[in-house]
């Protein structure tokens, strides 16, 4: 493992512009045009933080909301693990739209939003179904390896992970197949993606693989030291970002492939980057802490 005592630094120390308070347990983040979202499993509602003001509006959703937020269509997709639905949330009027009964594969899942629809994993064995959001209906399922669970839409393809197989599936969303399966290293869950690259938090040993889109191959392997369950990862000003819990935030530099910074101490868990600012959520904290963005 990496020694990474020489860009560690106290959780003190990161300019940290807000810390807004979320009663409950706050997880997941999603990123609008004009608001950040908050999947609050223990309030069985959504948060909506206005980034203009740091004011939160509340919304109820489905029953302990889980696996995840997708941002589309002009609305949030908020999947109910205890109601078994996905609930869509209408940007604009900040209300339930339409409701689409579906298992949901795990609580620690994901869910994504493309021009091709909305994708979500619905048991432990890879189903892969694809909502389309003209009918607000599943509409196609792609079979993928036991213990898929995470997809991210990016560069016309969707890309899973499967914890138990240590691998990236990389499906093609209009044919609903599996095109390619790339080995990434120990359990993977949480991605982000790039037009050029997936960026992979490997939970088993605190990895993050770089995979190649053109190649579909795996291009590089970071110990970011942050092994474990949870965390999560996120790309936007030039940098790769890591969350775990204990280490709210490590800075990846995707020009060198190396941890830039990293900082150590009480948060963390949750993580995307949007409106100018890394929005990080911490359940046991019930807080989201905005952190502005270039972060020197």
């Amino acid at each position: 493992m990496a020694n990474l005592t020489a860009v560690q630094r106290p959780i003190s120390s990161l300019p940290i512009s807000a810390k807004i308070k979320i009663p409950g347990s706050p997880d997941w983040v999603g990123i609008g045009a004009d608001a950040v979202w908050i999947s609050n499993a223990g309030a069985d509602s959504l948060a909506r933080i206005d980034p203009a003001t740091n004011a939160v509006v509340t919304v109820s959703v489905g029953r302990r909301p889980c696996s995840g937020l997708a941002v589309g269509f002009g609305s949030v997709w908020a999947p109910s693990c205890t109601d078994k639905r996905i609930d869509r949330v209408s940007e604009q009027t900040k209300s339930i739209v339409a409701q689409i009964p579906t298992a949901v594969g795990d609580s620690e899942g994901g869910i994504a939003a493309d021009d091709s629809g909305i994708w979500m994993v619905t048991d432990r064995h890879g189903d892969l179904v694809r909502i389309d959001p003209a009918r607000n209906k599943i509409d196609g399922r792609v079979k993928l390896a036991d213990g898929s669970f995470v997809p991210v839409a990016r560069a016309g393809a969707i890309w899973i992970s499967s914890t138990q197989h240590d691998l990236v599936s990389r499906v093609d969303p209009v044919a609903l197949k599996v095109v390619n399966e790339i080995p990434v290293s120990s359990s993977p869950r949480f991605m982000a993606c790039t037009d050029t690259d997936v960026w992979v938090l490997n939970q088993g040993d605190g990895t993050v693989s770089r995979i190649d889109i053109g190649s579909n191959r795996v291009v590089a392997t970071i110990d970011a030291g942050v092994p474990g369950a949870g965390g999560d990862i996120s790309v936007g000003d030039g940098f790769v970002w890591v969350t775990m819990i204990d280490i709210p935030l490590t800075q990846i530099d995707p020009v060198t492939n190396t941890v830039v910074a990293q900082y150590v101490g009480k948060g963390g868990d949750a993580l995307r980057i949007g409106h100018k600012a890394a929005w990080m959520c911490s359940f046991f904290l019930q807080e989201v802490w905005r952190v502005p963005l270039p972060l020197h």
